[in-house]
């Protein structure tokens, strides 16, 4: 197996805080890392970087780990323009827009949504996410969301059932009927190609008992639980994914202390979006209360083409900084090991050795750049499993 060496870094942040300076991004000055195969085997100062088969120079360039986009909707078709267009004039945001998808992607082919698929992971790539969760959703039959699942099943490990994105427009008049359906036999087809399960619990989708019954549906069959959680409005979402132990709780713009309180001493990660707010002038979630109360904070992009349309975790570290209370250094650090622990993964999201060597190398000498210069291409070289992408 050829080892490389990656040298000449002005700052490499591993987000290990026993190497480096200590903090919890483990920053490590004029640096150097060595790739075996797909993982990390090495990292140091380049003075001490140890002999290998080939060497790459950074040119004094900051390297840190490649982000991880915990949430994202990407199985989808057609364009949600006009309604983007109405609302910037002044007309709010509601679950129901999400209809306007449905009725798209059940029309496209397979080949269509797989086209749209790879386009925005390739997109993502190029601007240095190496990991990426994505969910159903804009089907809400059997057979779409367990096509969306399949298609997604074939570009990614994290894989969401989100058949409770809504209730399906043809069941509206019988909501629980389409939950016996998005628990039985939805599921039941589901189930196979996903890893997890996702509501949306709120006003105009969701309530608890139903997000509830959806969840522990879901769990019974292998899948485990996250959820869309207190966005739109103040909700049960949040406690009750700390309840189940979700792995995240996804949103977290109203919030109540017991809320926070509750997300801080649990596992569960509260992962903030702030391309929806952006995209539809809502209040920003407040990432400064939640790290001051000891919660875990992710970032991710919420990727889809009705609330947040923009596939650029950059974008989202420089609105966190600029809009939500975020340090520079929480922000990547919740862009990449945050996104990890919503993924409930220890192979990504850092560079110490064993990490999966995905890496981002910015035109840059510090991380802090992709919050000082926002909107700038700053991604010179993206490496995932130990290739240059």
């Amino acid at each position: 197996m050829s080892s490389t060496a990656i040298t000449d870094i002005a700052a490499l942040v591993t987000n290990d805080p026993s190497l480096g300076d200590g903090s919890p991004l483990g920053l490590i000055h004029d640096a150097a890392l060595v790739i075996e195969g797909e993982r990390v085997v090495w990292t140091g100062e380049s003075s001490k970087a140890p002999a290998t088969d080939n060497r790459v120079d950074a040119g004094g360039r900051a390297v840190l780990p490649g982000f991880v986009d915990s949430h994202s909707h990407l199985l989808f078709a057609g364009d949600r323009t006009e309604e983007f267009n109405a609302r910037m004039s002044g007309r709010p945001y509601s679950a129901g827009g999400i209809r306007t998808t449905v009725a798209a992607t059940r029309a496209a082919s397979d080949a269509e949504l797989e086209r749209t698929l790879t386009r925005h992971l390739a997109e993502a790539l190029r601007q240095g996410t190496t990991t990426f969760e994505t969910k159903s959703g804009y089907g809400l039959t059997v057979h779409d969301e367990a096509r969306a699942l399949r298609v997604a099943a074939a570009h990614t490990d994290e894989v969401t059932y989100l058949g409770a994105h809504i209730v399906a427009p043809e069941l509206a008049d019988d909501p629980a009927a389409y939950v016996d359906l998005v628990t039985g036999e939805m599921l039941d087809a589901c189930a196979p190609h996903a890893r997890w399960i996702d509501v949306f619990c709120e006003r105009g989708a969701f309530d608890g008992d139903q997000a509830r019954a959806i969840l522990t549906a879901g769990r019974a069959r292998g899948l485990h639980p996250r959820i869309h959680a207190n966005q739109l409005s103040h909700g049960p979402g949040v406690q009750l994914a700390v309840e189940l132990d979700a792995a995240s709780a996804d949103h977290c713009t109203h919030l109540t202390d017991d809320d926070v309180d509750a997300l801080a001493h649990s596992d569960t990660v509260a992962t903030l979006l702030p391309g929806a707010e952006f995209s539809t002038r809502a209040p920003w979630p407040d990432a400064r209360r939640l790290l001051d109360a000891g919660a875990t904070v992710a970032l991710s992009t919420d990727c889809n083409p009705g609330s947040s349309f923009t596939s650029s975790v950059p974008f989202c570290v420089a609105l966190a900084v600029r809009d939500m209370g975020m340090t520079p250094d929480e922000a990547v650090w919740s862009a990449t090991a945050g996104g990890a622990r919503a993924l409930r993964r220890d192979d990504v999201g850092r560079l110490s050795p064993g990490a999966r060597a995905d890496l981002v190398v910015l035109d840059a000498p510090s991380h802090v750049h992709l919050s000082y210069r926002p909107g700038v291409p700053l991604v010179a070289q993206v490496w995932r499993r130990g290739e240059r992408r």
